[in-house]
Order: C-alpha cells, then sequence, then structure tokens
C-alpha cells in the first residue's frame, strides 16, 4: 500500500467517525483511491467517479459505517452528486468534489441506491 493510499484511508477513517450528519471535506484527498471494494475494519468506502459508483456493490458487516466520496474527474466537471437509499433510508445532499457522505448500516440485507440527479448511477450495499 502506498504511503498515499494509507494516507487518504487514515484521513477517511477519521472522517467517517465524526458524528457530523453533513457532508464533510477530507481535503487531503486527493481522490487516487482505488476504485475496487475497500473495507478497512468497520468502515466501508464507494468512490464516485465517472458517473459511477466504485464498487457499485458493496458487501459488509452488520455494523458498518460506509462512506461515499465524490472523486468525480476535472473532466467531468466534477460534477455534484447524491447518494440516495431506494427506500428512503438515507439521502445525502448534493456532494461537491471530495466531500463525503456515511451511513451506518445495523441491518442485514440489500440496501439499493442511486444518485438523484443522474438516476442512471445506481449501486447496492450488501450488510450480511
Amino acid at each position: 500500500m502506498s504511503g498515499r493510499l494509507l494516507l487518504a484511508l487514515v484521513l477517511l477513517v477519521a472522517a467517517c467517525f465524526s458524528e457530523r450528519a453533513e457532508p464533510t471535506a477530507l481535503g487531503a484527498v486527493d481522490c487516487s483511491l482505488p476504485l475496487d471494494s475497500l473495507t478497512v475494519g468497520r468502515v466501508g468506502v464507494v468512490v464516485i467517479r465517472d458517473f459511477a459508483f466504485h464498487p457499485a456493490e458493496l458487501r459488509v458487516p452488520a455494523g458498518t459505517r460506509v462512506t461515499w466520496i465524490n472523486c468525480e474527474t476535472a473532466a467531468n466537471g466534477r460534477t455534484p452528486h447524491t447518494t440516495t437509499a431506494d427506500a428512503g433510508a438515507w439521502g445525502s445532499p448534493l456532494l461537491a468534489f471530495e466531500a463525503t457522505y456515511s451511513a451506518v448500516f445495523d441491518a442485514t440485507g440489500t440496501f439499493a441506491y442511486h444518485c438523484e440527479p443522474h438516476p442512471v448511477m445506481t449501486g447496492r450495499v450488501i450488510v450480511e
């Protein structure tokens, strides 16, 4: 694991455990996070990039805090996005570039979500 990635993970984990309900900017994260499944302990990360959620399906144990981070590319205008549960369990405000939103998944099940302004962007959190 590179030093930059490790620093990004540490900052992201620290941000995930804040009690804020609103999105937070991570500042030091340069959005070079990998696009595959990223779970550290009870923290899962979904990267928003290229008008898609990466990974589109995240599997986590119950009690995990999942954090979405908008890493939309400059080529895509660093477009704001949301993470909005299809069933209404959560809904973020528009997330600007490098802003995050977190939700804790205590119950098992499959939770489908989408981006409110871009409904073709979809994902699922599967809590086991």
